[in-house]
C-alpha cells in the first residue's frame, strides 16, 4: 500500500487509464498497480510521460474499493487502494488504445468527455 500513496506533493501525475495519482518517480519505479500489464511504465520515464498527466482535478482517497459508492460512480471499484483523480486530462497513446481494442476492453477517457 505504501508505494501506491504519493510520497510528496511535487510532480504528482495521474494515470490516464485508471486515474491513480502518484509521483512521476513512483510510476517509473513501480509502474501503475492497476494498469502495468497494459501501460508498461515501470523503468521508463518516457512511458510515464506518455501514459500519465500532470493536469487533473480533485482527489479521492480510496480505502475500500469494493464497498465504496464513490468508487462505483468513478468506475474505480475494481482497482487497488490509493489516491485517484476525479478527472484526468489527456489521452492514452494510440498503441495502448489499439491494445485495449484487441483485448476487447472499452477505453473511456477520464476527462469526462464520454458520458453514458
Amino acid at each position: 500500500m505504501s508505494q501506491v500513496l504519493p510520497i510528496d506533493k511535487r510532480q504528482l501525475r495521474a494515470c490516464l487509464l485508471c486515474s491513480l495519482i502518484k509521483n512521476a518517480s513512483q510510476f517509473r519505479a513501480n509502474g501503475c498497480e492497476n494498469c502495468e500489464e497494459i501501460l508498461q511504465m515501470r523503468g521508463s520515464m518516457d512511458r510515464v510521460s506518455e501514459c500519465t498527466a500532470a493536469k487533473f482535478e480533485g482527489a479521492i482517497a480510496l480505502m475500500n474499493p469494493k464497498d465504496s459508492w464513490v468508487a462505483r460512480w468513478q468506475r474505480i471499484d475494481k482497482f487497488q487502494q490509493g489516491v485517484y483523480a476525479i478527472r484526468v486530462y489527456g489521452r492514452i497513446p494510440e498503441d495502448v488504445e489499439d491494445d485495449l481494442e484487441r483485448r476487447g476492453i472499452p477505453y473511456r477517457p477520464r476527462d469526462g468527455t464520454v458520458q453514458e
